[in-house]
């Protein structure tokens, strides 16, 4: 569907580039592709895109908010959670959102690998007007996991019999009306929608995997929002007069997954060599084009996590190549390291969706041939780092990961790390780290805990943090009400519009 001029016909009839014309529907482009209907595979998206919604929300600052639960208390033992449903609102096939409609969808939920699947839960019953989800311990982070997209609550008819969403049926804002996986999703305003009637009437959401063709797409007119820009781009774009660029940092770390069960990264020292072989101010100005180098996990703005004081992870390429040769890692004749007859030899696996991965991957191939060890760079499918992960195939993972999945980070080191998960740890368990956690998110303790868990990352390194993200985004000169979410739950339809 294209309802504008493209900037690829505008070079070939060496046209001047049309004004931003109108037909009322606005165009989201993203590296993200659409994997299928169920919440457990593109559910992020359909949360982003306001087509449905979970019971328990969070603001931009990871606050927790009433969603489609408009209330919520816990039994005086802790054991028990009630969630009282919303009134009044409906699913986009009609049907009204009863208790036990939700209840039914994060019983599925809690069917699929996720979070759900690891919280102590023993039952999730309707019961009036409510749900009640009963533990077997004290848990208080259950409400910000019924915040994760995989807990989204879609309409029992969206479900088959095998609890696979086959539809997206939700209570969003938007309603889908097309579904072509894996590119498009065409939704038009809900107008019975709980919270009152937005100003955008349609909307598509168009999965673009190249950064340059997205921000070509924004150039010319093409989308009206183009989400993950790569540093090029945003040169580019910011001298485009029909588009502003809008940027925010993120709880989102670029981190390298070592598989510490493998013989070459088998000890935190052989882990620290390679973190020290990274200059990471100068890739996070080079790759990046922004002051963004990890010192430790998590970045300045997740206040509750970053650790003031830590000693920072260092660029000391000397004391990686030294502390490897005491490993017994000797130069071989074309200088890449050697031991007990092997080479310091690794494929390092990382995709395209984010295009400043790849460029990094490049980098960080080049920074360690300086200490001897040589990487090959499989750039493929994002897929292929949890599927290797699980096969126990993994050496190394080039990736982003998101803290703030749920709004409590204590959620993602559950999955990650807390023994670990297909994204995070592997071949690495620490009980007392797992135990941290599990106290944690059973609200036991506090700053000095969650403390000591990033001072053990920092000092076992069983990923290493190498940037911290910003979200860069492009949008409409035309468009009012767009502003970025740090937490990465919404595209901002709700409040966004078109001028007059």
């Amino acid at each position: 569907m294209l309802r504008r001029m493209t900037l690829a016909a505008c070079l070939v009839t060496l046209c001047p580039l049309p004004t931003l014309a109108r037909d009322g529907i606005f165009d989201i482009a993203a590296p993200f592709e659409i994997k299928g209907p169920d919440p457990s595979l593109s559910g992020d998206i359909f949360l982003k895109m306001d087509l449905a919604e979970t019971l328990v929300n969070a603001d931009a600052e990871g606050r927790l908010l009433p969603g489609l639960a408009d209330r919520w208390d816990l039994s005086d033992d802790r054991l028990s959670w009630r969630f009282h449903i919303r009134p009044g609102v409906l699913f986009h096939d009609g049907t009204v959102l009863t208790a036990e409609a939700a209840a039914e969808a994060l019983r599925i939920a809690r069917s699929r690998e996720g979070l759900l699947a690891k919280a102590p839960i023993a039952a999730i019953e309707a019961e009036g007007d409510a749900v009640v989800i009963a533990l077997t311990e004290p848990f208080a982070a259950l409400p910000a996991f019924l915040a994760e997209y995989r807990s989204q609550i879609l309409a029992p008819a969206a479900y088959g019999p095998d609890g696979q969403a086959t539809a997206v049926i939700g209570t969003g804002a938007f309603r889908v009306t097309r579904f072509a996986a894996p590119s498009t999703i065409e939704a038009e305003r809900f107008e019975d929608y709980w919270g009152g009637k937005v100003a955008l009437e349609r909307v598509t959401y168009r999965a673009v995997g190249r950064a340059e063709t997205r921000a070509l797409m924004a150039e010319s007119g093409d989308a009206d929002l183009v989400i993950n820009l790569d540093p090029a781009s945003v040169t580019q774009l910011r001298r485009v007069d029909r588009v502003e660029v809008l940027s925010i940092p993120l709880p989102r770390v670029l981190l390298l997954k070592l598989n510490a069960g493998h013989p070459f990264f088998d000890t935190p020292e052989e882990r620290l060599a390679l973190s020290q072989a990274i200059d990471r101010a100068g890739l996070a100005q080079a790759v990046l084009r922004y002051p963004a180098a990890a010192d430790q996990m998590f970045p300045p703005s997740m206040p509750g996590w970053h650790v003031q004081g830590l000693e920072p992870l260092s660029h000391d390429p000397e004391a990686a190549r030294a502390a490897l040769a005491a490993q017994g890692w000797q130069p071989g004749p074309d200088g890449v390291l050697e031991k007990d007859g092997q080479r310091f030899e690794v494929e390092l696996v990382t995709y395209p969706d984010r295009p400043e991965l790849p460029l990094t991957a490049a980098v960080l191939q080049q920074m360690f041939a300086g200490i001897g060890v040589a990487a090959t760079i499989n750039s493929t499918n994002s897929s292929e780092i949890p599927a290797r992960h699980g096969a126990g195939t993994l050496q190394m993972g080039l990736f982003a990961r998101n803290f703030a999945l749920v709004p409590d980070p204590v959620g993602t080191l559950m999955q990650d790390y807390a023994p670990g998960g297909d994204w995070g740890a592997m071949g690495w368990d620490n009980p007392g780290f797992t135990a941290t956690v599990q106290a944690l998110a059973r609200g036991e303790g506090g700053d000095a805990e969650r403390a000591g868990l990033v001072a053990t990352l920092q000092d076992e390194l069983p990923v290493l943090p190498i940037a911290w993200y910003q979200q860069t985004a492009a949008v409409a000169r035309g468009v009012t009400g767009a502003a970025l979410d740090p937490y990465e739950r919404s595209f901002g339809l709700k409040t966004m519009a078109f001028s007059e």
